[in-house]
């Protein structure tokens, strides 16, 4: 079908798989720097979330790494797996998802908050730092997207947690 892309809205309750709510946000300055625990922010095309080292598109880029998600309940699964309660943010990941099983196809996409519309580009694997973190991390984020979703950003605006999040349906 080529009809155009809709946008899910009401037709199914929170949690459903298509909508989901942000729960928090996140952003370093530049890369090993702390992550910075935000309640809003602004994403561009251009930069990602506004002050985060990773989000600005390098010439010739792709911005395949804009803005990165990551669903609380793998977090939390991990987290028990390990037997360890370490806040979200030590996964580096800019945006915590609650109630959503983020698509794991590229190019689905995904709207956050009114305006925002990110667009998968590629499984988010997690790095080995996550072991100094916590011995057996790294393992325990690798099963299926665990450790989340990269995007580019394909329509900026502002975020803000509690934001509804939906997946937008070609």
């Amino acid at each position: 079908m080529n009809a155009p892309s809709r946008l899910l809205t009401g037709e199914a309750p929170l949690g459903d798989t298509l909508t989901g709510v942000l729960a928090g946000i996140a952003r370093h300055a530049y890369p090993k720097a702390p992550m910075e625990v935000l309640t809003e922010a602004t994403v561009t095309v251009e930069a990602g979330i506004t002050g985060d080292f990773r989000g600005a598109v390098k010439p010739g880029g792709k911005g395949r790494r804009q803005v990165t998600l990551m669903e609380r309940g793998d977090w939390d699964a991990a987290m028990r797996e390990l037997g360890h309660s370490l806040p979200w943010q030590e996964r580096r990941v800019n945006l915590l998802v609650d109630h959503l099983d983020l698509p794991q196809v590229p190019g689905a996409l995904i709207r956050v908050g009114a305006d925002v519309v990110l667009e998968v580009t590629v499984e988010c694997d997690p790095c080995h730092r996550m072991d100094r973190i916590i011995p057996g991390l790294f393992a325990a984020l690798m099963p299926d997207w665990r450790a989340g979703a990269c995007t580019r950003v394909k329509q900026g605006g502002r975020i803000a947690v509690g934001d509804l999040i939906r997946i937008e349906i070609p």
